[in-house]
């Protein structure tokens, strides 16, 4: 089993920055990738950004590229995501997830942080 803890959400105006982060724990053999999802209000959960497990292969989703950036810092077992030039619209909250070799779909989650971009 694999424990997902996100950390750094909060609230920024529009134009800011912030960055949120996500520790694993457990055991982690076998595990391929880790990912960040987002979930407004009234609307599904959607893709953002994903890092294997080694940090390499940053992918983002189209509408993030150029603002979000995604890291993993392996000694650590954490990855953060880097957010630039917020927009209220990217108000929700984030969703940390991990997937094993051979998977497609994440297995794991974290419970989530909230992030707030005022207008």
């Amino acid at each position: 089993q694999v424990q997902l803890v996100e950390s750094g959400g909060g609230l920024v105006q529009a134009g800011g920055s912030l960055r949120i982060s996500c520790a694993a724990s457990g055991r982690a053999d076998s595990m391929y990738a880790q990912a960040w999802f987002r979930q407004a209000p009234g609307k599904e959960r959607e893709f953002v950004a994903a890092i294997t497990w080694n940090g390499g292969s940053p992918s983002y989703a189209v509408s993030m590229k150029g603002r979000f950036t995604i890291s993993r810092d392996t000694a650590k077992n954490t990855v953060y995501l880097q957010m630039n030039s917020l927009k209220p619209e990217d108000t929700a909250v984030y969703y940390c997830a991990a997937r094993r070799f051979g998977n497609l779909n994440y297995d794991y989650w974290g419970q989530g942080t909230q992030v707030t971009v005022s207008s």
